[in-house]
């Protein structure tokens, strides 16, 4: 143990937490309050385990949060199957401009891996087949 302990406090993000770890080189962090009482120990597992999810606590996240609240697409429009924090999504959008939006957000859901995605859109070449009026 160093001299003196290295120590958190109750207020800290998760971020400065992992910082102060791996900038002192400690596998354990003492959480310590304003009296300098311990109230809590910090782990490399428990700052891992914000990043290991459940593959179903991803999926859920990405159609609630993400399809749902904040892109405001139809249920089922896209589908979100998630496999060790593989993300894959298919089905149609409307604009095609939302697509790497849509891949940008899932990416940036903790415990996601990678992104893959086959989600279709309304091509303008369906209509080049069409023939244009004469004047």
């Amino acid at each position: 143990m160093t001299s003196p302990a290295v120590c958190a406090r109750p207020g800290w993000s998760i971020v400065e937490a992992a910082r102060t770890m791996d900038r002192e080189r400690v596998k354990r962090l003492p959480v310590v309050d304003e009296a300098g009482r311990l109230t809590g120990i910090v782990s490399r597992s428990d700052l891992l385990r914000l990043f290991l999810r459940h593959d179903t606590a991803i999926r859920e996240e990405i159609d609630r949060d993400i399809l749902d609240r904040t892109l405001h697409l139809a249920p089922g429009a896209v589908r979100v199957t998630v496999r060790d924090g593989v993300v894959t999504l298919a089905g149609r959008i409307e604009d095609a401009g939302l697509i790497p939006v849509v891949e940008r957000l899932c990416a940036s859901v903790d415990g996601v891996v990678s992104v893959h995605q086959a989600i279709e859109h309304p091509s303008t070449a369906s209509q080049a087949g069409a023939t244009a009026p004469t004047a």
